[in-house]
């Protein structure tokens, strides 16, 4: 029998295990203190499978300076559990959590990724690292694992969200 794997928001109770699944994902994944999960774990969503957590997805609001003109969220922290791989769980968490930035109206979201191809059928495109220069500033600028953001191998892309309304 397949347990059923239910999506919901995570709460206090579930940084621990997110910062666990996240560390076992450390190939792929920038860490994440279990402090930062704590303080922004209303930016959580977990997939739990009875009482494992099975996945998890966040995202981060990007930073504007000013009149928000171009509003953008990031989603990451995207991890899997290996043993649930390969059955749709990682879209269903993305249209989760698009689901809830949408309510926000931004103009997009955006990913740094090993996985495009995945989130191309997710209706990502791909799109150049300098259009995305305040995550860079906030993010990869601190990672340790390479010497720029530029020379990452990880994959900038953007969903757009502009409606007719969001034009306005």
């Amino acid at each position: 029998m397949t347990q059923e794997i239910n999506i919901r928001a995570a709460g206090f109770e579930d940084a621990a295990p997110i910062f666990s699944l996240i560390q076992s994902a450390a190939d792929c994944l920038l860490p994440r203190s279990l402090g930062d999960l704590i303080q922004n774990i209303d930016r959580c969503l977990v997939a739990r499978k009875e009482q494992l957590i099975v996945g998890t997805v966040s995202w981060q609001i990007l930073p504007e300076i000013g009149r928000c003109s171009n509003p953008a969220v990031e989603i990451k922290s995207l991890v899997i559990r290996d043993s649930e791989r390969g059955r749709g769980l990682g879209r269903r968490l993305v249209s989760a959590a698009i689901d809830r930035i949408a309510v926000f109206r931004p103009c997009e979201i955006i990913v740094l990724t090993f996985t495009p191809d995945f989130f191309a059928r997710l209706g990502f495109k791909v799109t150049s690292k300098e259009r995305l220069m305040h995550k860079l500033y906030m993010g990869c600028m601190n990672c340790t694992r390479f010497e720029s953001p530029f020379t990452c191998p990880e994959v900038a892309m953007s969903l757009s969200m502009e409606t007719d309304e969001t034009k306005k």
